[in-house]
């Protein structure tokens, strides 16, 4: 068995060893194992159960993992996307009224639409040809708006009919306990410490548990729950309209730039891309990302994406899918800790949120800020998501201004077809709303 598994995932030729890439998978996985508490509570803010929803976190997260070590053998785990569950609970269905299984159904169909390009093979020249200050934008105010959701999980910022938003209560316990979660994580982080974020988390739920009220033990192992109650529930009756083919493209492009820069950067630390940033099975890490999602929102969790992570394993040794698998395995375990979750307060994800908050914002340094005509889309498509609550709006908004004042400045050879096209159906999306 230990022969064919070496052969498998070609370990030699990997210079690695199954310990090696066994120590890789529990680095990755004490890493990325808070998505698993994280998910269920942003998503139980949609009105989901969050229990069936901690279960399909878990399941999906170790098939897409399996799935991506055997049959890509790549040393990158998958999992339901931070950003993508707060666009989806606090957005769509917090912010736009739409119901839990209507917004689900539009992150199903941005899953099928990026499935379809990576099988056309589209996927890559897409990437390829968004300006790269709008890349940046995008993800930048994707950091903003997950910002602005953590801190009022934590009620650090509150709603003011004078002033828009103000500071909460300082003497709160969720602005206490989310503000030292941040700086617990931040302290950590900065100290090169893997599981930062699962340590935030454990620290926080502990103290909650002694000093807050509504916070209680509920047990530590049981048998899996029902995924009965937010699988299978997609809802195609609201969704036909122009608005929400807008909605649609701006999940489908948020996850392509997130998961196409995640593998470009985990496989050049793990020595496994070119120059160019291409690398092994390519083509079949894009399509199990892809069907990952679209299975994912039909069991009824948000869309999933290649963990950047990963990169904790690939820096203990991880060179092989054989992580990966290993990772989506030690997943599998996790179904029985379901009680766990009910004992976690919101205001304990506020850590993680500001954590990855600081990561996407620090983007900004890569703007080439002495060319307006780059700068300024950036910067629009940064602020808007933010300020409208919504990351359609700032991809909308970036794209139409990129294009504009390169028409104005008479820059049009930086314009690619892609980024025309896409600026175009957004003109439009605005037209006919």
């Amino acid at each position: 068995m230990l022969a064919f598994i070496e052969r498998y995932f070609e370990l030699k030729r990997h210079n690695t060893s199954l310990k090696q890439e066994l120590i890789a998978a529990f680095t990755t996985f004490i890493t990325m194992v808070y998505i698993a508490f994280v998910n269920p509570k942003i998503l139980g803010a949609a009105g989901m159960d969050t229990q069936a929803v901690f279960v399909t976190t878990v399941l999906i997260t170790a098939i897409a993992s399996v799935l991506m070590g055997v049959v890509a053998k790549l040393p990158i785990a998958l999992a339901p996307g931070m950003g993508i569950n707060a666009y989806f609970a606090y957005v769509l269905v917090g912010s736009n009224g739409l119901t839990w299984q209507t917004g689900m159904t539009l992150i199903f169909l941005s899953a099928v639409s990026l499935f379809l390009l990576s099988l056309f093979k589209i996927r890559y020249w897409m990437v390829s040809n968004i300006p790269h200050s709008l890349r940046i934008g995008i993800s930048v105010g994707c950091g903003l708006l997950i910002t602005l959701i953590g801190l009022h999980n934590a009620h650090i910022i509150v709603a003011n009919p004078d002033t828009m938003v103000a500071l909460g209560d300082p003497k709160s316990l969720s602005f206490i306990l989310g503000s030292l979660g941040f700086l617990i994580v931040i302290a950590l982080a900065q100290r090169n410490v893997y599981a930062s974020v699962l340590i935030s988390f454990v620290v926080i739920t502990a103290i909650a548990l002694v000093v807050d009220p509504e916070v209680s033990y509920h047990g530590l192992v049981s048998m899996p729950p029902s995924i009965a109650p937010v699988t299978g529930q997609l809802s195609f009756k609201e969704i036909a309209s122009f608005s929400m083919v807008g909605v649609i493209v701006s999940v489908m492009l948020i996850n392509l730039f997130e998961s196409s820069g995640t593998f470009i950067a985990v496989t050049t630390k793990a020595g496994l891309a070119d120059d160019k940033g291409h690398y092994p099975n390519q083509q079949k890490s894009l399509l199990i990302d892809s069907s990952a999602s679209a299975v994912g929102s039909y069991m009824g969790t948000s869309a999933v994406t290649a963990y950047i992570e990963s990169a904790s394993g690939v820096a203990v040794g991880g060179r092989s899918g054989l992580m990966s698998f290993a990772v989506g395995i030690l997943f599998l375990a996790l179904l029985f800790f379901s009680p766990l979750e009910k004992m976690i307060p919101l205001y304990a994800t506020t850590g993680a949120l500001l954590y990855i908050g600081v990561l996407m914002i620090s983007e900004l340094s890569k703007i080439d800020w002495d060319d307006l005509t780059e700068a300024t889309p950036s910067f629009v498509a940064a602020v808007a998501m933010p300020f409208t609550f919504t990351i359609t709006e700032g991809i909308a908004l970036g794209f139409i201004t990129y294009v504009v004042l390169k028409l104005v400045a008479g820059k049009f050879k930086d314009i690619t077809v892609c980024t025309g096209l896409m600026a175009l159906l957004f003109l439009l999306r605005y037209i006919f709303l």
